[in-house]
């Protein structure tokens, strides 16, 4: 692999890959314009030789959104076209084969919270922010209630009717006239 540089260059040298299948909403481009303009252009584009973009579409676009002129650059020269072609949906795919560990993500919250940073800028929904801060913890198994042992003389006896509030329930078969009779009464 060749040394890789960051080089700088106008938008309209970079040219948009014409298959890129990746899309992006006009929401998640103003996401990507947010976190720029909060942290800077800290992501270069990958570019072949001829100014192609390999990786940041949504990156451009974002940077069009916000008026500049200039935005860092990989130019990437090694790869075969077919590795270029590959590496246009891999560099996607493969960061959404990513996990969370929610309890750490959810102290790096908390702690973004008290210092009063923007959770807006994180490009999560707010109200999946909500639901990590304020979930319970699932982790925490219920405790089992202990099933008493089945007495050996049973207390309901055919024919019992027991009442539960508004209801009643009949101990014994209600096809039967006259048990079906006695539920009701």
């Amino acid at each position: 692999m060749n040394n890789l540089k960051i080089e700088y260059r106008s938008l309209d040298e970079l040219i948009p890959y014409a298959n890129n299948a990746r899309t992006h909403s006009d929401a998640q481009v103003a996401q990507i314009a947010a976190s720029i303009a909060e942290f800077g252009f800290v992501n270069p584009v990958l570019v072949d030789e001829d100014g192609v973009l390999i990786a940041g579409h949504g990156r451009l676009m974002a940077a069009r959104q916000l008026g500049m002129e200039r935005v860092p650059s990989i130019q990437i020269s090694h790869l075969s076209e077919a590795q270029r072609k590959a590496l246009v949906i891999a560099d996607n795919r493969i960061a959404l084969n990513a996990g969370w560990d929610e309890e750490l993500l959810k102290l790096e919250l908390e702690t973004l919270d008290d210092l009063d940073f923007d959770l807006d800028l994180l490009g999560f929904d707010p109200s999946e922010i909500d639901d990590l801060l304020f979930a319970e913890d699932e982790a925490e198994e219920p405790e089992e209630e202990a099933i008493p042992e089945v007495p050996e003389e049973p207390i309901s006896k055919p024919g019992d009717v027991w009442i539960c509030g508004n209801h009643r329930v009949l101990c014994g078969d209600a096809t039967i006239y006259n048990k079906k009779k006695k539920l009701m009464d």
